[in-house]
């Protein structure tokens, strides 16, 4: 899935693949974590099935409002205790397939909103 818009000021999700995840033109071959205004390199991705808050951390502490988790082609859900996790932090957590995760990150940064994603391959 390729996506075509550029927003100003902040990172713009361009395109979707199997094998990458391409980033204001830099594709990225490895699930990532990201904010508008910055890409998690220091992230060192676990399974879905293993993911706790402590692991994302550093996405956290920029205080997102909302994170997309992108799961790939299909819905995996993470562990119960990581959405209990973000309920006690009062922060949403959607579960999605990668590429809507995508679309929709794209679309609640424009709005200003304070949104972050993890989005796996």
């Amino acid at each position: 899935m390729k996506f075509t818009r550029e927003l100003s000021g902040t990172l713009t999700i361009q395109g979707v693949t199997e094998l990458s995840i391409t980033v204001s033109g830099t594709p990225y071959t490895q699930a990532i974590a990201l904010t508008p205004d910055e890409v998690f390199t220091d992230w060192d991705p676990v399974p879905v099935a293993e993911l706790t808050d402590s692991a994302i951390e550093n996405l956290l502490g920029q205080l997102p409002e909302i994170v997309l988790l992108g799961t790939g082609e299909t819905n995996v859900f993470p562990p119960r205790e990581l959405m209990f996790a973000f309920a006690r932090r009062g922060i949403g957590l959607e579960v999605m397939a990668t590429a809507a995760a995508a679309r929709t990150f794209n679309v609640l940064s424009t709005e200003g909103r304070r949104v972050a994603a993890l989005l796996y391959l």
